[in-house]
């Protein structure tokens, strides 16, 4: 036998044609098989399968409970080919009633928590079709929507369930396909049928007069929804959009004026010991100062109890920082792609999914009532053949004793159809009385009348959707808001107010030195209390900057080339090392240096110069900077380098240059620019501006002698000047290195 005919037919196939084939056909496959949901039932092809299975098992919401594994078995054997685990993680999110609104299947047994722990085995738990799931196969059996073979040929399953419950909406969906997706959040049935009663009084409306009955989503664990009107309406007028969804929490007074913040309810689909560990995470990198403890109090209902850090901490402020950090507040998207009546994918408006339920329902209106008459026509024809029976018994009774054929006899006598003389043949006799008779034409014209109801029905535009009206409006009574099911869960509550959160309030609060070395390497060690030269340093290095402050602190960074850097203290690496190198922090040159390092505080104001005596007052607000670029303050003059950075507190400034002498301003001659250049602040033959010092005048100026003496020079008479003097020599015994100490 030769190699074509052992491989078959060979063909040359370009191989991106037969990629891009083979991809559209499975691309295809996951949207309309998998991943989207039918808009007129709101169902899956594997949600559509179960609760079909589940029905001819007579699993009915009245009946006893079956196995969960008797229904997988059921599905993946006769309609859905795939792995009984996920058609058993679908059975199991259809009975969990804190991720479906309106739970369509009623599940006995372990099925899961709002912890996120799975449900028990399938063969460990039971299940029946619950009231909803009733109402969507509601006349299933009435010819009331089309079937298609199976995937192996030898059964029959619905293309659609006739859905007099609307799903879609009320339940909500998700899924991702190829290319696109799908998310539907669960809505209020209740609020559904009113805006179907109005779509259907008034046809022409518009989505914003729907959006008037659908408040917003209705999820099955509650919450509240601050989303805008506004953002609502444009998302439902679209298709497209996100809803913003919050816990419901409430503040619990305690003795002696303590208190405790209480969530009874958290966002859709977040798994609560997901969301206690993120908590606890936070708790533990010292993410949130302002609490101290959570606790999960929970039972039947949902209590987490959330300790504040001191009675003193806002209740608003505290909850306000964990709707930002954790799954407390999240945010639902809309994008309501469906498949169409025709099969084909397509986002939809509120409206447009409203209406295609509604035609739908119409259709299966239509096609029960014809089905209801033919089978009213079928029962009508044996009734009168049953007729014509009673009135000749005694001939009918002796034709079936004596005929060989009585069959054929009984069609030429009194003109009766082959359905009607099987119906008589097959009669039992104690069906033979007098009452019977009367039974038959009472019920024949009960069905003369009803024949002729459906007519008119089949015939009006206007009974079928009366008819229609009267069906939506008994599904919201028996789903809607007077129902403990049906009530609103989702709290529709004010758009919160901007709530600036302080930095404090962020960062947990803790005493620290922050420590640079001459080599730049900088740190930040706990307390106060620390002796910089106790601290090891990399060989050949040593203690340069100390600054006490807070980890809630920003550290100003003054460099030599007249930027301002600005960090957070919380984020500078901890006292157990050696520290990491400030420039990695911050953009500054390599040939600047940094000239002075200090934490910033409210009202601070500053005094800048360069080395050639040129400088002026800043608000220390306003040097604050953004980014690690820094931000310009001194503009040195061309070969000068910013040299001074010190706190203005106080009313007189002391300059002192290399050239050793000394001069006293009163601080008010010295300009508060933003930036810039700056006046001359002294002037210098040689040399330039060694330091710099702000004091108050009346308690005269200090400068350090030795490692532990200090001189105090109150009579400063002979170097008083005005602003860009040359000064006087120094005082004797001011200290050789030009500086005040």
């Amino acid at each position: 036998m030769s190699d074509t005919a052992l491989s078959g037919e060979i063909r040359d196939v370009d191989f991106a044609d037969a990629l891009g084939e083979r991809y559209l056909s499975y691309a295809l496959s996951t949207i309309m098989a998998r991943s989207l949901p039918d808009v007129r039932d709101g169902l899956k092809p594997v949600h559509r399968r179960i609760l079909h299975a589940m029905h001819e098992l007579h699993l009915d919401p009245g009946s006893g409970y079956k196995k969960c594994a008797r229904v997988v078995g059921d599905v993946i054997g006769k309609f859905h080919p795939h792995g009984e685990i996920a058609v058993y993680e679908a059975l199991v999110r259809l009975a969990q009633d804190f991720a479906q609104r309106y739970p369509l299947v009623d599940g006995q047994g372990n099925f899961g928590n709002i912890d996120g722990d799975n449900a028990a085995a399938m063969r460990y738990t039971e299940s029946r079709l619950s009231a909803v799931a009733g109402a969507m196969l509601d006349g299933l059996d009435d010819d009331s929507v089309d079937f298609r073979s199976t995937y192996d040929g030898e059964d029959k399953e619905p293309v659609v369930l006739p859905a007099r419950f609307p799903n879609l909406l009320a339940n909500g969906s998700a899924g991702i396909a190829v290319g696109m997706a799908t998310s539907i959040p669960p809505h209020n049935a209740g609020e559904l049928c009113a805006a179907l009663l109005h779509l259907i009084e008034h046809p022409d409306c518009g989505t914003s007069d729907l959006v008037a009955h659908v408040a917003g989503p209705d999820f099955p664990t509650g919450g509240v929804l601050v989303e805008p009107a506004d953002s609502i309406a444009e998302a439902y007028a679209t298709g497209r959009g996100g809803f913003r969804l919050r816990a419901r929490w409430h503040k619990e007074a305690l003795n002696h004026g303590l208190y405790q913040i209480v969530v009874t309810e958290i966002p859709y689909q977040v798994p609560k010991g997901r969301l206690i560990e993120k908590v606890a995470a936070l708790l533990e990198d010292k993410k949130l100062p302002l609490l101290a403890d959570i606790r999960d109090e929970s039972t039947g209902e949902v209590r987490l109890v959330l300790e504040p850090k001191t009675r003193n901490v806002d209740a608003e402020l505290l909850i306000e920082q964990l709707f930002r950090l954790t799954e407390l507040e999240i945010r639902v998207p809309l994008n309501l792609n469906v498949i169409d009546p025709a099969g084909v994918p397509r986002v939809m408006n509120l409206k447009q999914a409203l209406q295609a339920f509604l035609d739908h329902r119409r259709e299966v209106l239509l096609r029960r009532s014809r089905h209801r008459l033919a089978a009213i026509g079928r029962r009508m024809e044996i009734l009168r053949g049953f007729v014509i029976v009673y009135v000749n018994l005694d001939e009918v009774i002796r034709i079936v004793r004596e005929s060989d054929d009585p069959k054929a006899e009984m069609m030429a006598r009194w003109g009766l159809s082959d359905v009607q003389v099987e119906a008589v043949l097959n009669m039992r006799l104690r069906t033979l009385r007098r009452l019977e008779e009367i039974a038959i034409t009472k019920e024949l014209g009960g069905l003369s009348s009803e024949g002729a109801d459906l007519e008119g029905l089949l015939a009006s535009d206007k009974r079928q959707w009366r008819a229609l009206a009267k069906e939506v409006a008994a599904t919201g009574r028996e789903f809607g808001g007077d129902t403990a099911l049906g009530r609103r869960r989702t709290l529709i509550g004010a758009v919160p107010l901007a709530v600036e959160i302080p930095a404090e309030a962020q960062i947990e609060r803790e005493p620290v030195t922050v420590l640079c070395s001459r080599k730049g390497w900088i740190r930040a060690v706990k307390g106060h209390a620390v002796i910089a030269a106790e601290q090891k340093y990399k060989e050949g290095d040593g203690p340069r900057f100390t600054a006490p402050a807070e980890t809630t602190d920003r550290l100003m960074i003054f460099g030599s080339n007249g930027r301002f850097y600005t960090l957070g203290i919380d984020r500078l690496p901890g006292g157990r090392g050696q520290g990491e190198p400030l420039r990695l922090m911050i953009d500054l040159p390599n040939e600047h240096d940094i000239v002075a390092l200090f934490p910033y505080r409210p009202g601070l104001r500053l005094l800048v110069a360069a080395d050639d005596g040129r400088g002026f007052v800043v608000d220390g607000a306003e040097a604050l900077a953004q980014t690690r670029a820094g931000k310009q303050v001194l503009t040195p003059a061309s070969g000068a380098r910013a040299a001074i950075c010190v706190a203005a507190e106080g009313d007189a400034v002391a300059f002192v240059g290399d050239n050793r002498r000394l001069l006293v301003v009163d601080l008010a001659e010295i300009p508060e620019m933003a930036r810039g250049r700056g006046v001359i602040l002294q002037r210098y033959r040689s040399g330039g501006l060694a330091d710099a010092k702000v004091f108050p005048l009346a308690q005269g100026l200090s400068w350090r002698q030795g490692e532990t003496r200090t001189r105090t020079e109150i009579d400063l008479t002979p170097w008083r000047a005005p602003r860009g003097g040359a000064g006087a020599s120094v005082p004797q015994g001011f200290p050789r290195s030009g500086r005040f100490g």
